[in-house]
């Protein structure tokens, strides 16, 4: 069963609030980022499909195409190593809602009972547009399954999170009891496999204050944070905090692992070939 209730995972976020500690949750698609990441200090340790093919050297936007069963993936990842590995930082489970192979209400119940703590939306269908999401949302794999399903979990005492574009997607989600709100900003740039064109700061913003705005009125306490976009580091985060301080923290995907082994693995490996043998 999970190991940490809503409730409990609620307050320590909120404590973190309080003291004037950013919340930060860590995307990992290994077992030693997650172990590391909670070493760390990350307050909540997600897992997913995305996060699983860039720990493969791939971009993360491989979890969107037809070649990997992502809910099977979420739940194979956290019975043989994360949850075992990761013990004091609640463990979520990244999940496809819009799978209609599942009775996802069941799904979810197997994700608590394999310890999982919370549920969130990745991958989700908010960051598809076109005729493909018309097409989606007109034959029942739309956003509103995302906001069916992790209102299932909320209800039988399950953190949820949830990523979102628009006010109208974070008003619905918070309306369902979900418990944080993540405001996406579509995939990032930096390191081998980023995007070389994300959003704007200024557009990310826009869309932040956007949301915020729009949950004051009924939901004003809601746990607010963002992911993606052109925020690679702390500083970056930093920065973004300065044109909206009402936001309460980052969710790192790149950020959490790939740019930190990008960056370590080439460093330690040159130091090691610049070490001279003694017998040449």
């Amino acid at each position: 069963m999970a190991r940490f209730t809503k409730e409990e995972i609620n307050a320590r976020l909120r404590a973190e609030r309080v003291a004037g500690r950013v919340i930060y949750n860590a995307l990992c698609g290994t077992g030693v980022t997650a172990k590391m990441a909670s070493k760390g200090g990350a307050d909540l340790i997600t897992t997913h499909i995305l996060a699983y093919f860039r720990m493969q050297g791939m971009s993360s936007m491989a979890g969107y195409l037809p070649i990997g069963d992502a809910n099977a993936l979420t739940l194979e990842l956290g019975e043989r190593t994360m949850i075992r590995i990761v013990q004091d930082t609640p463990m979520i489970a990244g999940i496809l809602c819009v799978d209609p192979t599942r009775d996802m209400n069941r799904f979810v119940d197997q994700l608590a009972d394999a310890g999982y703590d919370g549920v969130m939306n990745c991958p989700t269908v908010a960051l598809i547009d076109g005729k493909f999401r018309s097409d989606l949302e007109q034959t029942g794999m739309g956003y509103q399954y995302e906001i069916d399903v992790l209102g299932y979990a909320s209800s039988q005492g399950l953190f949820t999170k949830a990523f979102c574009t628009t006010p109208n997607e974070a008003l619905a989600m918070a309306e369902a009891g979900v418990d944080n709100i993540i405001v996406h900003y579509g995939n990032s740039s930096g390191g081998s496999i980023g995007s070389s064109s994300v959003m704007s700061a200024e557009d990310a913003l826009d869309r932040t204050v956007n949301v915020i705005d729009a949950l004051q009125v009924k939901h004003s306490d809601l746990i607010v944070t963002c992911h993606g976009g052109g925020i690679e580091t702390p500083d970056d985060f930093a920065e973004f905090l300065e044109g909206e301080p009402r936001l309460d923290g980052y969710v790192g995907g790149s950020s959490a692992e790939r740019f930190p082994i990008e960056q370590s693995v080439p460093e330690v490996t040159a130091g090691f070939k610049a070490v001279k043998l003694k017998k040449g």
